[in-house]
């Protein structure tokens, strides 16, 4: 079964939902675009000890 969660976009505040691969770990992060403002957004994703996500996000920093 497939797992979703949801963020929201910090440049246009829409909520995402984006499938949730819990293989790839108990903490995860990664750039994603938005797809509506097409901004790249910082998404961190927490898996808790039952398998439960926790999703947020932050606007990715210019280096």
């Amino acid at each position: 079964m497939q797992q979703h969660a949801s963020y929201v976009c910090d440049s246009c505040g829409e909520a995402i939902e984006i499938p949730i691969d819990v293989s790839a770990g108990s903490r995860q992060d990664y750039v994603e675009d938005c797809p509506v403002c097409c901004n790249p957004n910082v998404v961190h994703v927490t898996i808790d000890a039952h398998g439960r996500p926790s999703v947020s996000s932050e606007p990715e920093q210019d280096h």
